[in-house]
């Protein structure tokens, strides 16, 4: 029931916005009283604590797996943000919910958020700053900005990009790896 309650809400926060849905809205649309949310969680705060956990703790297993590969640092690179782009697709409510209701969060469940998504930041720079080292991307790069460069890129695709639509998840990840990488390799 945990489950669905969670999923419920990842879907009414992302139709309608965290502030905007009720308690009474979440049990209403699963049929549950209010005694039963209040079983499993203490509040709407503690739901939208465990999306952002899921949602970060999600995409940090999967770039983990992605950096520890013993692939090039190009193809890596590519991989993750391909891996970002694709996201849309399996969690896209949780992703807008992640970006867009982190300012509901008190300042304790914000702070641990911000560890985890800090750690994601840091372990792109980290890739980069490992191409700039094996000179595959020019000595001149900052890690730490295109790592926010390339994370910018990527969530704001979670508000405009439609994965059914025009352009395939594919081919909006080759587009942005490809004007990436050009920009950032070394020329010999």
């Amino acid at each position: 029931m945990k489950h669905k309650i969670i999923e419920t809400s990842i879907s009414l926060f992302g139709q309608h916005g965290f502030k905007e849905t009720s308690i009474q809205d979440i049990v209403d649309q699963l049929g549950l009283t209010k005694g039963t949310f209040y079983y499993y969680f203490k509040n709407k705060e503690e739901i939208l604590v465990q999306i952002h956990e899921q949602f970060i703790d999600d995409l940090l297993t999967k770039q983990k797996d992605i950096i520890d590969s013993s692939r090039p640092v190009k193809q890596r690179l590519y991989d993750l943000v391909t891996m970002m782009i694709r996201n849309i697709r399996t969690s896209v409510n949780s992703a807008m919910i992640f970006f867009r209701e982190m300012r509901h969060l008190s300042e304790e469940k914000l702070s641990y958020v911000r560890k985890k998504r800090d750690l994601f930041q840091q372990n792109i720079e980290e890739l980069i700053r490992e191409g700039i080292e094996k000179d595959e991307f020019k000595k001149e790069l900052r890690a730490d900005m295109v790592s926010y460069m390339i994370l910018g890129i990527t969530n704001w695709s979670y508000f405009w990009y439609e994965p059914d639509g025009e352009v395939p998840e594919g081919q909006l990840a080759d587009m942005y790896t490809t004007i990436l990488l050009q920009g950032m390799e070394q020329r010999r």
